[in-house]
């Protein structure tokens, strides 16, 4: 089964990354880009037919090593 998480960087946490692509971007007039975040997406292939279980160990992945806790946010979809 394959699980996708997207990581984010939590509000109020600063992205000099997603700034400097922002900038990059009005540089090139796309002039309307007010802000721009970036993140991490990951498309895990688990051996578990069990949607709920795949979820599960995909959940234990994030919170030990695919986010940041202390300053990322996670979503399985």
């Amino acid at each position: 089964m394959k699980v996708k998480v997207i990581v984010t960087l939590k509000n109020g946490v600063l992205d000099p990354q997603g700034k400097a692509i922002q900038q990059t971007l009005n540089g090139m007039n796309f002039d309307k880009v007010s802000d721009v975040r970036q993140g991490k997406f990951f498309e895990i292939e688990v051996n578990e037919n069990d949607e709920s279980n795949a979820k599960s160990l995909v959940d234990d992945m994030c919170k030990k090593l695919l986010a940041n806790l202390v300053i990322e946010d996670y979503k399985i979809v």
